[in-house]
């Protein structure tokens, strides 16, 4: 490997193992940081900061709102960015320190600290987020043009992410700590905010970019006229919009599932390490399932996997910790599709734009893709405590005598496979496999060769 922070791939082939890592690797502290962020942070602030379920959920979701408008004009941004350093690479220098500040603030906030902390601070670290993951993903996108190979990208990056969530989990397990709690947020930034900063060095001086292309700006009409016309990306945004919202109700809920419906606090934390190893151990099965399958039939199947084990969580309740823990094994085995598969998608679905625009504007698809990622967060959150508001559910009532519990079950375990069915059509009927984008390589290297 090169240490030189200029160094280029090739836009095609298969990337060195070493390289591989170095940019993988990234994914790990990001997750570890991330999955705090959604997961535990607004029961932590809905309890113990006391500001209540409703008012966490609606300042979280105005919050998301103010965020989501940002998101093309940083792809945009990031699309034109021109340095020596490379295109993608100094956002990620940039966004670290910004990220590593705005996490520590909300993870560990002062007394007296109430919604507009919690607003003004997620609002900036919702942004910083953005520059740093649509940097990251954009980045992979581009490291090779192989249909195969930005799977085994997509894979790599997706099981350190998973990774980083299994460290998320198995922290305040390992230390005795209630995961939404003070000491184990605490707990997880001084752990894991030296680590983004050695990644970032890490990705940054040793994984090369493409060579920029040289290009003119569309007009802003042309290119909103590109996007509309571009089926797949129509198709697969609102796939990716749908599954989102599946895998944003469980992730938000989960922690009141365990202690109000399961009676089993404790057992948060092991069920989390289940889930995500399981995820962590099937990635390569479905990396050589969408090879035989096509990456989008691939997914689809991951989904309808989901759903046949996940449809069984609304008839669960107390005494049941057995049979969710199985749940929580084999419906943890779609993960890894669930998290890399759909990013691979987006990676050829570029290319069609490419082929008809002459441009390359990986960074904007990715911002719209993390716009449809942050509303379907924002919208699980904006959903859930509302509604568990309206039915009378406290999350500070004796476990097993709060009103609303099959309210509960049901947005944590029914609502999302309705979603995810609902999603199985369109990405099992998508219509860039293998073949077509190979087709659109081929014309876009003659086009650029001509050019």
């Amino acid at each position: 490997m090169s240490a030189r922070p200029s160094s280029n791939v090739p836009e095609g082939g298969r990337l060195p193992a070493a390289r591989l890592a170095a940019y993988g690797a990234l994914g790990l502290p990001l997750a570890a940081l991330n999955l705090p962020l959604y997961v535990y942070l607004p029961t932590f602030y809905a309890t113990e900061v006391g500001l209540g379920m409703g008012t966490v959920g609606t300042v979280l979701l105005a919050a998301r709102l103010l965020d989501v408008i940002s998101d093309p004009l940083l792809g945009e941004l990031c699309d034109r960015t021109r340095s020596r350093f490379g295109q993608r690479r100094p956002w990620l220098v940039a966004a670290a320190p910004v990220v590593a500040l705005t996490t520590w603030m909300l993870f560990l906030p002062g007394d007296g600290a109430g919604a507009l902390h919690l607003l003004a601070w997620s609002g900036l670290a919702y942004l910083a987020w953005t520059m740093m993951l649509l940097a990251y993903t954009a980045w992979g996108a581009e490291l090779s043009a192989d249909y195969h190979e930005r799977t085994r990208i997509a894979v790599a990056r997706e099981a350190c992410v998973i990774l980083g969530i299994l460290v998320a989990a198995a922290l305040p397990v390992a230390a005795g700590l209630e995961p939404a709690s003070r000491a184990s947020l605490s707990l997880l930034f001084w752990s894991t905010a030296g680590l983004l900063a050695v990644t970032v060095a890490v990705a940054v001086l040793f994984v090369g970019e493409p060579d920029r292309v040289r290009q003119e700006p569309l007009r802003a009409r042309e290119a909103l006229a590109l996007l509309a016309a571009n089926r797949p990306f129509r198709r697969l945004l609102l796939a990716y919009l749908l599954n989102g919202l599946a895998g944003g109700l469980p992730a938000t809920l989960f922690l009141l599932f365990t202690i109000h419906v399961l009676l089993a606090p404790a057992a948060a934390g092991p069920l989390l390490l289940a889930y995500f190893a399981s995820g962590v151990a099937a990635a390569p099965l479905w990396l050589l399932l969408s090879r035989r399958i096509g990456k989008h039939r691939a997914w689809a199947a991951s989904m309808g996997w989901a759903c046949a084990i996940f449809i069984w969580v609304p008839l669960l309740g107390p005494g049941d910790l057995a049979a969710f823990a199985a749940i929580c094994l084999l419906s943890g085995a779609s993960l890894g599709a669930d998290l890399a598969l759909p990013a691979a998608m987006q990676a050829d679905v570029v290319d069609l734009d490419r082929a008809r625009s002459g441009r390359r504007r990986t960074g904007l698809f990715f911002a719209i893709w993390s716009m449809a990622t942050k509303l379907a967060l924002a919208g699980a959150v904006g959903i859930a405590f509302p509604v568990l508001a309206f039915l009378g559910f406290s999350p500070e009532a004796v476990p097993g005598e709060a009103q609303g519990l099959f309210g509960l079950s049901a947005l944590y375990g029914l609502a999302p496979v309705l979603f995810k069915l609902t999603a199985i059509p369109l990405v099992w009927r998508f219509e860039l496999d293998a073949s077509h984008q190979a087709a659109l390589r081929l014309h876009i290297g003659q086009t650029t060769r001509k050019g």
